[in-house]
């Protein structure tokens, strides 16, 4: 037999050899599957170290050449990975909050009938970083009234960084954003920070919001997911937006599908704004779940002179909806002062965004 005949032969041989370890791929994937499918159903992890451990110790055991057992570790390992994505790719098609189809969405209709999220306009919610007194929120909702804004933010409860600085009014400011909701005929939009004050909150809120510093808070999560009001959970400023989206999932698998997202950027290491606001990823989200998408360009910017570019990259990229801090005098602000536009500065930037 010629060197050619040869090589052709074990080249052959390599091809059989392929194919059936391709094939023995497959069944270990679909073993591992079947695997995965228990690990969800009894509440387990994907991944199991003590196991992974054992394969590859039997496998050096066993192992006689010519692979050292570092690139038979190296070879398995990679298995494993891919092994662990397609559960995780598994079980990420089975949630709620996943879309399915181009044109699947959630449309979030409030109790009057007629306001919606997520229908396709592009909804305001603004006011004051936090509730400071009536004669404030009076006149800040007088102007987003004027121009035509539904949804009234207000912090009743003010989670600060340093204990010293100023916390909220607590129910007493919720008392005054329900008045002067009522009077212009807006909703209530506030954060929640605990479980334990969801009953309290529940006759003066309209949309919960779930901070960045709780987004995480499955406790929390769970139970505004057993209420049947808007739930409104920002992205920490951590977490991955895989990590997100899992957050949504467990209000929307606790029964409540009325949840929105908002986007408040990113801690990285730039120091020009609070945070960076990652246009790309919100865009991927969006075509990631049916969820209505809101850009804070308040938190995410941390200033006021840059807030009509960031509100038209926030129109721009197709997001239902922009969260802005708006008060009658910014620089007496109890918190964030910064950051809140003047009512005229609200006014013009309302005029940029032809709203």
């Amino acid at each position: 037999m010629s060197s050619d005949d040869r090589l052709n032969e074990l080249r052959g041989q390599v091809d059989v050899i392929n194919m059936q370890l391709l094939d023995l791929l497959n069944q270990r994937a679909r073993v591992v599957s079947e695997i995965g499918k228990i690990q969800a159903a009894t509440g387990g992890g994907f991944y199991d170290p003590a196991r992974e451990a054992q394969m590859l110790q039997a496998l050096e055991m066993a192992n006689n050449g010519p692979f050292s057992n570092d690139a038979i570790k190296s070879i398995y390992k990679e298995i494993f990975r891919a092994s662990m994505a397609l559960e995780e790719n598994q079980a990420k098609a089975k949630l709620k909050v996943q879309r399915r189809s181009e044109v699947e969405r959630t449309v979030i209709t409030m109790p009057d009938g007629v306001t919606t999220l997520g229908s396709g306009d592009f909804k305001i919610i603004a006011g004051p970083c936090a509730i400071e007194s009536f004669e404030q929120m009076d006149e800040t909702a007088a102007a987003l009234a004027q121009r035509g804004v539904k949804f009234l933010r207000g912090m009743a409860y003010k989670p600060r960084t340093s204990p010293y600085e100023f916390q909220g009014l607590g129910e007493e400011g919720l008392k005054i954003a329900r008045n002067v909701a009522d009077k212009y005929g807006q909703f209530i939009v506030s954060e929640i920070m605990d479980k334990s004050q969801l009953q309290m909150m529940y006759d003066y809120v309209d949309v919960f919001w779930v901070g960045a510093r709780n987004m995480q808070n499955a406790y929390l999560l769970k139970a505004l997911g057993q209420q049947n009001k808007p739930v409104i959970l920002k992205h920490s400023f951590g977490a991955t937006m895989e990590e997100f989206l899992y957050a949504a999932e467990y209000i929307v698998a606790s029964g409540n599908p009325n949840v929105m997202l908002i986007e408040r950027g990113i801690r990285t290491f730039e120091k020009w704004t609070r945070a960076s606001l990652d246009i790309g990823a919100v865009a991927a989200l969006k075509l990631e779940t049916h969820l209505p998408i809101i850009i804070d360009i308040s938190h995410s910017a941390g200033r006021r002179d840059i807030a009509i570019p960031m509100a038209k990259a926030a129109k721009a990229v197709g997001v239902e909806g922009m969260m802005v801090e708006v008060h009658p005098n910014p620089p007496v602000a109890m918190s964030d002062s910064k950051q809140q536009l003047y009512i005229d500065q609200f006014h013009a930037l309302m005029d940029a965004l032809g709203q």
